[in-house]
């Protein structure tokens, strides 16, 4: 159940990540900027190397997120639910360090950075309940038919008889008979 509400719950975080995507809208060098000396016939600028790195970052962030969602639909192992967690968490993590330093500069107010890290936040504290549960193992299975009716299974018999083998027939063991 926890799994379940796990992967519920990165359902909720994937879909997060466009909003704070979209709010680099007056990033330098993006159409709309209204960055000085761009204007509509000069050439199209790419944005400034470090604000392409925190694109760059939050490309990546959606990949590991669609991973994680991939694996939910599949309904993965949670050992395979935890790492992608951990890999979504870090990188996560490094997003939320590059919009301190460069966000501003690059368009991003410090809205989006409270958004950010709202939402790593709260794939924390579910990377850390999927982590768990895989460090448990698999839910132990509920109670047998014997268990329900109050029986003991009957177990063959292990004591050597004369003639039983691995390859008896009803007539013996083959590779005794001359």
């Amino acid at each position: 159940m926890i799994i379940c509400r796990a992967l519920l719950a990165v359902g909720i975080v994937v879909s997060t990540i466009p909003y704070a995507g979209a709010q680099f809208g007056g990033m330098p060098g993006m159409p709309g900027s209204g960055m000085p000396g761009a204007g509509f016939g000069g050439p199209p600028q790419g944005p400034p190397p470090k604000c392409a790195a925190l694109l760059a970052i939050r490309d990546e962030l959606q990949k590991h997120g669609q991973a994680i969602s991939a694996a939910n639909d599949k309904k993965a192992d949670v050992k395979v639910a935890c790492g992608l967690f951990r890999k979504y968490i870090a990188t996560e993590a490094k997003m939320i360090k590059m919009l301190e330093v460069d966000g501003p500069s690059c368009g991003a107010g410090p809205q989006v950075v409270q958004q950010v890290r709202g939402s790593h936040a709260q794939a924390q504290k579910i990377g850390k309940q999927v982590c768990d549960a895989a460090a448990r193992g698999p839910a132990p299975s509920g109670p047998t038919l014997s268990d329900a009716l109050g029986t003991t299974p009957a177990l063959p018999d292990t004591r050597d008889r004369k003639g039983a083998g691995t390859f008896e027939t009803l007539t013996g063991n083959p590779f005794q008979q001359r």
